[in-house]
């Protein structure tokens, strides 16, 4: 009887260690995923080791955390300041993921609502400081894209340098107080005439330019060409000009006496 005791309790112990092991070990990491393991008893967190998409086996008395690491997106909307303190609402929109083999350190230091605690607070607070560093005409327009450059690499360098890769960051929208905005808006299109009217006069004065060097060149070319003309030159030019003539097959000559140069005046006729 007491053998039988025996063997029912061994029994009973066996099953509820195969209950506890088949329901708090067989952890399964699916794909997108990784893990990392807590040893509450022994080394405590795993930083160095990542657990890769798969079934895995862990003791009972362990924790392991599964992290998403696909890319995510979020987007925020914030009042900013620019550098003469005006009032600026901006949304923008950024996209990330965790560093797949630095989720044991992200987990040490912010845990699974990284999100929240790192990322968004950190977009925000860059994006207010780069702000203030611009004037509302400069980030509406004229250096729009140099700001967001500027927030996209600080952001960047905070994340990474706290296990988040950051792909992207866009400023989706900048909304100014109406009157500031059309107060830029209006000086814009001035500036856009002036150049306009500047250019203009550039064009008219480089024509300008191009035809008194034309004429110029002109001149010259007529100066060479009289101070070449001499006499005798004439008389050669006038002799050479009345041979062709004579020899042409479909011409009849007719001279009548002679020119004012002593050359022969052609009269022709076919």
């Amino acid at each position: 009887m007491k053998k039988s005791t025996t063997i029912l309790v061994v029994l009973g112990i066996v099953v509820i260690i195969v209950l506890i092991l088949s329901s708090a070990t067989l952890v399964t990491i699916q794909s997108g995923e990784r893990g990392v393991i807590f040893r509450k008893f022994t080394t405590g967190l795993d930083k160095e080791n990542t657990y890769k998409p798969g079934f895995k086996v862990i003791a009972p008395w362990n924790d392991m955390y599964i992290y998403n690491v696909r890319e995510q997106q979020r987007q925020e909307k914030m009042d900013v300041l620019d550098k003469n303190g005006l009032d600026i609402s901006m949304e923008v929109s950024v996209r990330f993921n965790p560093s797949y083999d630095k989720i044991g350190y992200l987990h040490e230091s912010f845990g699974k609502n990284y999100i929240n605690g790192l990322v968004i607070p950190e977009v925000r607070s860059t994006v207010r400081r780069v702000c203030g560093r611009y004037k509302a005409e400069e980030i509406y327009s004229t250096r729009r894209e140099e700001l967001e450059a500027a927030i996209k690499e600080e952001t960047r360098k905070v994340l990474e340098n706290n296990y988040v890769e950051m792909n992207a960051l866009l400023i989706r929208s900048i909304i100014l107080p109406e009157q500031i905005k059309n107060a830029i808006e209006k000086k814009l299109k001035e500036e856009q005439e002036a150049l306009a009217y500047e250019y203009k006069l550039q064009k008219e004065k480089s024509e300008a330019e191009r035809k008194k060097i034309q004429a110029e060149g002109e001149a010259r070319a007529n100066s060479i060409i009289n101070e070449s003309l001499t006499d005798n030159l004439l008389k050669m030019r006038g002799i050479e000009a009345t041979v062709k003539l004579s020899e042409s097959k479909n011409a009849k000559v007719v001279v009548i006496g002679s020119g004012k140069d002593g050359l022969p005046i052609i009269l022709g006729n076919n």
